[in-house]
């Protein structure tokens, strides 16, 4: 299985305004090197998938080789230091993943930056270049809930997990106000044979139950009164650019 670890999580979602809305739910996710892909037998396989096509880059090569062209566009130069990547896996063949998160490092081991790999339920994807100061802040450019316009800024927590994980991401209004926040708690664990399989056990078909609770979510919000605000297609275009 490679030196892959798996997370199982607790995320926590809160709106504060207009409506206040929480929840909370537990899940897993695979901490994986991109130059030490999980290699799992034939029967721990359809839930273990991973492919370039479900991230921004050329579908025909590497995440890796996609992350590392992305950085190059950036001036970064990584001269072959580790990436780690925090994502979902396919599950028979289906996966979506809210964020996906790398950690770049250099050949000396240096944090020399994050990448937030953002996915909306329209089938769209943005990237986010993070510093790997403490608590970051980027301008919100990317359209996510259907409630939310593309303005203010995310004030963001992704330290490098060790034997846990704490991401933590606030949404700042423009007038400085925040209205809504997202945590991802857990524990790193060894990605063994036992503990994969138990975590299918626990939650199977999970990429798909993922794509549905924040559907579910949505149209909970909805029927409170929460107003849609329109999609604009033309940053849409520029997100997946």
């Amino acid at each position: 299985m490679t030196r892959a670890r798996l997370v199982r999580t607790v995320i926590r979602h809160s709106r504060r305004e207009p409506v206040r809305h929480l929840f909370a739910y537990r899940s897993y996710s695979w901490l994986v090197d991109l130059d030490e892909m999980p290699t799992p037998g034939w029967l721990l396989r359809p839930f273990a998938g991973f492919a370039a096509r479900d991230h921004l880059g050329d579908p025909s090569a590497s995440v890796r080789a996609n992350v590392v062209d992305y950085l190059a566009g950036q001036g970064i130069d990584l001269r072959g230091g580790q990436i780690l990547m925090l994502a979902n896996a396919r599950v028979f063949g289906y996966v979506f993943n809210p964020l996906t998160v790398f950690w770049c490092h250099d050949d000396t081991g240096a944090l020399r930056c994050v990448i937030a790999e953002v996915h909306n339920t329209y089938g769209e994807r943005h990237r986010y270049l993070v510093s790997p100061e403490a608590n970051p802040v980027v301008a919100k450019q990317f359209y996510v809930s259907p409630f939310n316009p593309v303005a203010g800024r995310y004030r963001l927590r992704l330290p490098v997990p060790e034997d846990r994980l704490q991401l933590a991401i606030a949404l700042e209004e423009p007038d400085g106000r925040t209205t809504f926040e997202a945590t991802v708690r857990g524990l790193v664990l060894p990605a063994t044979r036992r503990t994969v399989a138990r975590a299918i056990l626990a939650h199977p078909f999970e990429t798909w139950r993922i794509a549905a609770r924040i559907r579910w979510q949505g149209l909970r919000l909805w029927r409170r009164g929460l107003p849609v605000v329109p999609r604009d297609r033309r940053l849409s275009q520029e997100a997946l650019s």
